[in-house]
């Protein structure tokens, strides 16, 4: 007569402790994935940002208005203002630029965009930009650049300023 062999009970009881030794370890790596994904695209945006800026500084320095405000057409769109030959900071201007569509925070339940903008006034205009469900300190804020004045104390123009924000605790 064959005698059948297979595991014990003991044995089984063994390995499914280790493999949930292992799966309570190795979870809080999976579970940062989601924090450092919403990271990475913020970084994406804010260098796609700066290479349409490198673009329309090109096209502006061009046309020879790289200096106070300007419009600039980049492949034929519809024309896009501009300070200091640089994307203003505002919805149209950053669609127009990067070729790209935000939603307006205003009316952020649309979700026609990936990322909401939440531009404001100002000199020189700010825009805060975050992707649709990101916490709340996960965000790109774009400061446009800013314009040389003149008069008893004149100040040379500044470029823009890109400052990505990622919060200790509700970061991204």
């Amino acid at each position: 007569m064959k005698r059948q062999q297979g595991f014990t009970l003991i044995e089984l009881v063994v390995v499914i402790i280790i493999l949930g030794i292992l799966a309570v370890t190795a979870a809080p790596k999976f579970i940062n994935f989601q924090s450092d994904a919403r990271l990475s695209a913020v970084q994406g945006l804010k260098g796609a940002i700066q290479g349409a800026n490198s673009l329309v500084i090109s096209k502006a320095a061009f046309g020879g208005s790289t200096s106070g405000t300007g419009t600039v057409s980049i492949g034929g769109a519809a024309e896009f203002d501009t300070m200091n030959g640089y994307m203003r900071a505002t919805k149209a201007s950053l669609e127009g630029g990067m070729e790209i569509s935000f939603d307006a925070k205003a009316d952020p339940q649309l979700k026609t965009a990936d990322w909401i903008i939440d531009a404001t006034g100002g000199t020189p205009g700010t825009a805060k930009i975050y992707a649709h469900g990101a916490p709340a300190n996960c965000y790109l804020t774009y400061a446009e650049a800013k314009a040389a004045t003149t008069g008893t104390s004149p100040t040379l123009s500044e470029a823009p300023k890109y400052v990505i924000t990622n919060g200790p605790t509700d970061g991204c």
